[in-house]
């Protein structure tokens, strides 16, 4: 991924009338300062917050992804090295009043989707649910080469097992880019 790709981040965000402002320079590519100031919440939990990031933010976008009917927020946060390996930091308005965090799952934690994953991810938000895309390499005593295929992964938001929220598989599948 090109350096010049990441620029400052200073966005505001909404669904409805409530939404997210966030704002991050990027100019670390270790890590970076990021300012999320919710946008249209009532209540005491709704001060701005802090926060720092591993890598670099290169997208934002909202959606609902909980089906609660308040904004939820997704950052794409990008580390270091050529291989663009994606993060994903989901922040779920809870009732426009306070939000708290949607976990994203770790790919190599997981025996099926890891095979064949070296990098190169990119990700959207379709129809409420998060996509996640990524060539997919063979590895052999030479190292990794292409295969011409690539996984989408499709995550839904779920509740986590003691409390909040996080992103679950829903679906995967491998298709030659046309």
């Amino acid at each position: 991924m090109a350096q010049n790709q990441f620029r400052k981040i200073d966005t505001t965000m909404k669904l409805g009338k409530a939404g997210f402002k966030v704002v991050c320079n990027n100019k670390n590519e270790v890590k970076n300062s990021v300012m999320l100031s919710p946008v249209g919440f009532s209540g005491q939990g709704t001060r701005d917050v802090n926060f720092e990031v591993r890598g670099r933010v290169l997208k934002t976008e909202v959606d609902d992804l909980n089906n609660d009917g308040f904004p939820d927020l997704v950052l794409y946060v990008y580390g270091q090295g050529e291989k663009s390996i994606g993060n994903v930091i989901g922040i779920s308005s809870v009732k426009n009043e306070s939000f708290m965090p949607i976990m994203f799952p770790d790919i190599v934690n997981d025996p099926k989707l890891r095979i064949g994953y070296e990098g190169y991810d990119t990700f959207m938000l379709m129809e409420g649910t998060l996509m996640r895309r990524f060539p997919v390499y063979t590895v052999d005593s030479t190292g990794p080469k292409p295969t011409g295929m690539y996984r989408q992964i499709q995550y839904g938001v779920v509740p986590a097992e003691r409390e909040g929220l996080k992103f679950k598989p829903i679906r995967s599948y491998d298709f030659a880019k046309q």
